[in-house]
């Protein structure tokens, strides 16, 4: 037991620690648009998934045509999951290649946040009090920045309310995250190869242009985006909810000191004060989520065995 607990440390751990340098990855194409970039990530997510899934989910795959491809909220779960990870995508390698790494690790950091408030509004979840505050510090800390910086932080909200409702997305359909993702893909693979085919005949695509490199980092893309899922996908399912919590942090952590530090972005007073509110929040947040599953367990525990508690 301690040694899948271990392993599910090391693979959910990696997961983030790749999403967490992703971001130099794009940069070494930075010169290709975003959505040129997205075409290609979605249709070489779309080939290396599609073999993860032939060599090890082939009775998942033929069991989702027999049953679940017959209830139209399945399909309709995944075509706006699709929608969805397709505008994350296209935000963050925008948000990347424009110079605003800092204002997309903002976006994660938030994430959880959102996460919670979709559960409580479309889930009918319920919200304790101390979620509350963490709720009303990170709010003060968006407010803050708009008002101080002038400008609305609408990348960093784009990217946590698009993989918030993602993931509530991916909670109300219950499909195998790899098999998801493969269907996901596939209902953007069309779009992807228009639009490709739109900048061939115009002569505006960068692909098999010349430059091996682009080549190369456009058809790793596909690798770079499954790799870390597929990663994430087993480490998750052997340690507890709250240490996947905690790990979270470490993918925008990275990212922003990839954008002060290596990329030079400016992180003023004021970036300073909204990240303090939003870690301050975060802090709450995940001490008030501890106590929570704590308790749980503990109730668990005396209705299992009362004589043991």
């Amino acid at each position: 037991m301690e040694r899948e607990n271990t392993k599910g440390i090391y693979y959910t751990a990696g997961a983030y620690i790749f999403w967490g340098v992703l971001p130099i990855y794009w940069k070494f194409i930075d010169q290709v648009s975003a959505l040129e970039i997205l075409a290609h990530r979605v249709i070489w997510s779309f080939v290396f998934i599609l073999l993860i899934v032939g060599l090890l989910k082939r009775k998942l795959l033929k069991n989702f045509f027999q049953v679940q491809m017959k209830q139209k909220k399945t399909w309709l779960g995944l075509f706006l999951a699709s929608l969805l990870i397709s505008i994350n995508w296209f935000v963050y390698i925008f948000a990347v290649n424009s110079n605003h790494i800092v204002e997309a690790s903002l976006g994660y950091f938030i994430n959880p946040l959102v996460a919670v408030l979709l559960g409580v509004f479309i889930l009918g979840e319920k919200m304790n009090k101390w979620q509350a505050v963490s709720f009303v510090v990170a709010g003060i800390g968006v407010i803050y920045m708009t008002l101080s910086l002038g400008t609305f932080p609408w990348i960093a909200l784009i990217l946590a309310l698009s993989f918030g409702f993602y993931g509530l997305s991916k909670k109300l359909i219950k499909v195998d995250s790899i098999l998801g993702l493969l269907l996901e893909t596939l209902f953007i693979v069309p779009f992807a190869l228009l639009f490709l085919a739109y900048l061939g005949i115009n002569g505006q695509h960068s692909f098999a242009t010349g430059s091996l490199k682009n080549d190369l980092f456009l058809l790793g893309s596909g690798i770079a985006t499954a790799l870390p899922l597929l990663w994430f996908g087993i480490g998750a399912q052997k340690i507890p909810l709250y240490l996947v919590g905690f790990l979270q942090y470490i993918a925008p952590t990275i990212s922003l000191l990839l954008g002060v530090l290596i990329y030079g972005e400016a992180f003023t007073k004021d970036h300073a004060v909204t990240f303090s509110c939003i870690w301050i929040a975060l802090v709450i947040f995940s001490i008030s989520n501890i106590r929570q599953m704590i308790k749980k367990r503990k109730i668990s525990a005396f209705e299992t065995n009362p004589k043991s508690v």
